[in-house]
């Protein structure tokens, strides 16, 4: 299987490297090449992980038989549909597109040509959250915080397209059911998008999720919390530092732990709610802080995308999720437009 690289900025580097790695130890992968419109920038990469560098897209695409698009969200489409016309199978970044006319055009194309598209939402794949997901139940009030610092190359997209997204996506991945309400606010301070952005989505099963995303911060905040149901639960990640912790109401027969001493720190810690004992009903505190894997998650998901190809199999995150995500990321930004248009 040829794989190849259209935009090799940081992020496609990334891929590159990575693509390199997993063909090293694979007999049936190669990477195939890169693309990018700087010729300077495209030659170095080249050099750097001693591929091909392709003059056009029809170059690429005659060569690959996969493809991973790592380019700016404005051009996702243009590349993604030349590449599907021309038989190509791809991983897209996050966004899927710019716009829902685009992803859906680009959905067409995939079903009509029999490929496979997955998007790039790489926190599916964070080991903080893997480690916590069989603990966790069903999610009833999730906080999202994604905070980071101002970067250029990102101005042609909100901070909602950019950062928010990541979160959009989690969220709607954890909570299964269909969205009630959205209410947002945001402002624009450094670029003419909005760099700073929160929204509450309400959804039918009784849900409920604040996401707030800003990229004015002086350090990187990607934190996620969530109480849940069967069991009652909390539960705490931090994506940065990759340390997940879990608080489950069960029967002292279900604890996680049968470490007494660990069970007892355990009850100890419940002390520190208050007088709440009487009102659990005979259920007691199990507190879980599983282990989480050093992995790169970008290589899972790319590892994902190649054994959906190898297998016939549904990609990790399809293009049907991408849009939903998208779909609700422009829901957010045209709540957000009403509500300044409001105080104008």
């Amino acid at each position: 299987m040829r794989i190849g690289v259209a935009g090799v900025g940081k992020l496609g580097e990334f891929h590159t490297g990575l693509l390199k790695e997993i063909a090293s130890g694979s007999a049936d992968i190669e990477l195939s090449g890169v693309f990018d419109l700087n010729t300077h920038r495209m030659q170095e990469i080249g050099r750097k992980y001693g591929v091909p560098c392709f003059g056009s897209i029809e170059d690429l695409a005659r060569s690959c038989d996969a493809a991973v698009i790592a380019t700016t969200t404005s051009t996702h489409f243009a590349i993604s549909k030349q590449l599907l016309e021309a038989g190509v199978s791809l991983f897209i970044e996050k966004p899927i597109t710019a716009t829902l006319d685009e992803a859906d055009e680009l959905i067409r194309l995939e079903q009509e040509k029999g490929l496979t598209i997955q998007v790039g939402h790489i926190e599916r794949f964070n080991p903080a959250l893997l480690a916590v997901e069989p603990y966790i139940g069903e999610p009833m009030y999730i906080q999202a915080e994604r905070l980071s610092g101002f970067s250029r190359r990102v101005t042609d997209v909100s901070v909602v397209l950019d950062l928010m997204i990541h979160d959009i996506d989690l969220v709607l991945s954890l909570i299964k059911s269909d969205i009630r309400s959205i209410a947002a606010s945001g402002v624009k301070v450094f670029s003419n998008e909005l760099d700073m952005a929160t929204a509450r989505i309400e959804f039918v099963n009784g849900a409920i999720a604040n996401v707030t995303a800003s990229r004015l911060s002086r350090s990187k905040h990607r934190k996620l919390r969530f109480f849940g149901r069967h069991p009652k639960s909390y539960a705490s990640l931090d994506f940065t530092t990759g340390k997940s912790e879990v608080f489950r109401l069960v029967k002292p027969d279900q604890l996680t732990s049968k470490n007494p001493i660990r069970n007892f720190a355990s009850k100890k810690m419940l002390e520190q709610f208050g007088e709440i004992h009487d009102a659990l009903d005979g259920l007691t505190l199990d507190y879980v802080s599983p282990d989480v894997p050093k992995v790169n998650a970008l290589k899972v998901e790319l590892e994902h995308f190649i054994d959906s190809l190898r297998n016939g199999r549904p990609a990790a995150v399809t293009s049907e999720e991408g849009r939903r995500a998208l779909m609700v990321a422009g829901s957010i930004t045209r709540e957000i437009q009403k509500n300044t248009a409001d105080l104008d």
